[in-house]
């Protein structure tokens, strides 16, 4: 697969299959993506890759927490509200999962269902939390961005198939007392990882992009 077809074809899966991906295939990936650049090379991300068993059972606490009427609390701002064009394509983006798992929009039980399958990492078999340490905020949290770009872009290249998640950022209490962290490690996002279950409704969705005209302009 050349770097075009990787950039391409990388999507946000949200149905895996229970295959496991092999764990020297992993290394492969994170050895890679650990040569993305960073702000004065400092490499401001630690990430914790989670499997199996362990990553179940971190799935159930969660859920148990989401089912308890736990409030969230993440350690970064995670209620932005989206106005104007931002907003039109966010509605856009559900529009077109909802519409592919068959949930209307006033159906709440499924909705909330659907929240939940954030929360168990969509039947992944591995998923990989990406934390910054308490003193770095925005400019570093950049670093974290093309980091997991690059990690995605690792995976897809193997045919290895990945979701960016910043619901797996919600509980982040949860996560540090499972991982054996202090509060000292802020979670920013997680990524689920493993091989596409293309029987997955919710792998049916597509969603555009705008044009170049609307995004980017050229100045000479």
């Amino acid at each position: 697969m050349t770097l075009d077809q990787a950039i391409a074809g990388r999507r946000s899966v949200r149905g895996f299959l229970t295959r496991e991906v092999p764990a020297a295939t992993i290394r492969e990936v994170f050895e890679l993506a650990q040569t993305a650049p960073s702000n004065c090379n400092i490499q401001p991300w630690i990430s914790h890759v989670v499997s199996g068993d362990s990553l179940r059972a971190l799935g159930r606490k969660m859920v148990e927490a989401a089912n308890a009427g736990v409030a969230p609390d993440p350690d970064f701002t995670a209620d932005r509200k989206f106005a104007g064009a931002y907003r039109e394509r966010q509605v856009d983006a559900a529009v077109q999962l909802y519409g592919a798992m068959g949930i209307e929009r006033h159906d709440r039980p499924r909705r909330d269902w659907a929240y939940r399958r954030n929360l168990e990492f969509f039947g992944a078999p591995h998923a990989v939390f990406v934390f910054m340490f308490g003193e770095f905020e925005e400019r570093e949290a950049v670093d974290l961005g093309i980091y997991a770009q690059t990690l995605m872009l690792a995976f897809t290249s193997r045919g290895i198939a990945s979701c960016a998640q910043g619901a797996l950022s919600l509980y982040p209490s949860i996560i540090r007392d499972h991982l054996g962290l202090d509060a000292s490690n802020r979670i920013l996002y997680g990524i689920s990882f493993g091989y596409e279950d293309v029987s997955a409704p919710a792998n049916a969705a597509r969603v555009g992009r705008v044009s170049l005209a609307d995004s980017v302009i050229f100045h000479r």
